[in-house]
Parts: structure tokens; sequence; C-alpha cells
């Protein structure tokens, strides 16, 4: 891993399916349909290790979806991606997190009649204790059991949630519940974190608690790929930017080159948002209304 990716990006030009030093995550035609509509074709796009991506766009753009394909939650249509150089195609989601891809939700799955450490206990893999033998075995997976929760009460401090320990995970607001999806991740130790919408929900006081985790996280050597629509948070935090629309990517670049990037613009506002229209141009919108309002009535 480059000692700066962010310095490492510098040098990568700012288009769709760009080339990256030393990318962790290759996605290459990869494609779902739901009946007639592509919901995501994604020609080439390549996430850079070690530095933190948000992949952007409008509502309905696959950003989800294209999550759901990567991580085993879904199955495309066509297409291939590796993960460090492994194929990922037709592996279930429970071994893609075992090996080193772990993703949040936008709608939280915290167990809600388990406690907060129950919960983060749960996030660790590779435990002996969960097969049958061995868990017959108490003297095998006790010393395991101990370090799990050592870790985890650690990364429950780290996130300001050790004081919630042992209440029900049902319990925590909006935004303590993405802190502790966010720790639980962490759990397996990941080398990728894939983060849905961390802020959907989550109150301004909390915003820049999660901000700041997400850094520590890419402090940690680990990469981070993150869906959000908070325009704010996207150039507050993050090295490079892929923008999706109509399940494509149609940018990537640093965050500070997208703002005037005409077809970015173009498709979170339409491509027409600021054109002066002509002459013509009204007459056939105006002829365009008559002839609905005609139909309706």
């Amino acid at each position: 891993m480059p000692a700066d990716p962010k310095a490492a990006l510098d040098r990568v030009p700012p288009e769709p399916g760009a080339r990256k030093p030393d990318p962790l995550l290759v996605a290459d035609g990869v494609q779902r349909a739901f009946g007639g509509l592509n919901a995501v074709d994604v020609g080439h796009l390549e996430v850079q290790r070690g530095a933190i991506t948000a992949l952007i766009g409008p509502n309905g753009a696959g950003k989800t979806t294209f999550f759901n394909l990567l991580t085993g939650f879904d199955t495309p249509n066509a297409g291939q991606w590796t993960f460090d150089g492994r194929s990922l195609g037709g592996v279930s989601a429970y071994k893609v997190a075992r090996l080193g891809m772990v993703r949040t939700f936008q709608l939280t799955k915290a167990l809600s009649r388990l406690t907060v450490i129950e919960n983060m206990k749960l996030g660790a893999t590779g435990q002996s204790g969960e097969h049958f033998f061995t868990a017959l075995l108490p003297g095998v997976w006790r010393r395991q059991e101990r370090e799990i929760e050592k870790r985890a009460e650690e990364l429950l401090e780290r996130f300001k949630l050790a004081h919630m320990r042992d209440e029900f995970a049902g319990t925590l607001s909006g935004g303590q519940r993405k802190l502790l999806e966010m720790a639980r991740a962490l759990m397996a130790r990941p080398r990728m974190v894939m983060l849905d919408e961390p802020m959907a929900g989550v109150n301004p006081a909390l915003k820049q608690s999660l901000l700041d985790h997400i850094r520590d996280i890419r402090s940690d050597g680990t990469t981070v790929l993150f869906v959000e629509h908070d325009m704010d948070m996207v150039r507050d935090v993050s090295d490079w930017v892929v923008v999706m629309a109509a399940g494509e990517v149609i940018a990537e670049g640093p965050p500070e080159s997208l703002s005037s990037n005409r077809t970015v613009v173009d498709a979170y506002l339409g491509a027409h948002h600021d054109a002066a229209l002509t002459l013509e141009d009204e007459e056939r919108r105006l002829e365009t209304t008559e002839d609905a309002e005609g139909s309706a009535r």
C-alpha cells in the first residue's frame, strides 16, 4: 500500500474507468437488469487500496445494487470482479466477509434483542466455538472468546459506545446504531469496509464523529468505499469520488474536480437545467402540454 494513497491518486486522470496505481477492488462489465431496466452496467472500475472512495449519484443510480453485487447479496447478469486479485464471482456473502470485504447497510442490521456487546462479538470471524464439536470443548474456545470480547470492548470505547455495552441494541438511537454497525464491521479485521449511506438518519451532532471514525479506519490501513448523498461529507472526507447515473459510472476524480464537471451536474439536475429555451423549444413544449391536457379531457 502506498504511504499516502491520496498522493498516489494525484497521478490518476479524472475519467471513468481510470486505472489506479494499486487497486484492491477491480470490476469489469458488471451488469444487473430487473426486467427491461438496466440497474447496473459498470464497464470498468478500480478502487485504490488504502484510500477513501465515495460512490455518489442521484436516487436510482444503482449504487446500492452495485454494493449488493460486489458483496454477494445479489447475482449479476454478467461481469466479473476481483478483490486483491481473487475472483468473487459466485462467492457467498459470508465468504466475501471472511475474505476481508465487509459492508454495512443503509438500514442498520443491529440485532435488537441482543446487547451491544453481543452484537459486537457476533462480528468476529473464525470463531472456533461456532462449530458443533468444538463448542462442546470450552477449553478450545474460551481463550479466543476472551480475546474477542477484549477487542469488542476496545472498539466500543473508540466509538464512544462503551456506556451502552450491556444495553439492548434496540434501545440505541439511529446514529448510535450506525456507530455500532461500523464498529461491528471492524470486528472482522477487514481489509476493505463498504458503508452504505453512513450519514442517513444521523443527527448533526454525530456526523462529525462518524467522519472522524471513517478517517481513523483509513489510518489503520483499511480501504473505505462508501455511498453517500451528503456532498459536504463527500468533499470533506473522500480521497476519490466515483459518480454513477442510470447504472453506469459517468465520472471519476478528486472531490474538488467534480463540482464543475458538466456531466455530473447534468446527472443531478438534468441536461438542460440552465440552458435557455429557443422560440421553437417553447412552442414545442406548449404544443405537448396542450395535447396532454386535451387527452386528459
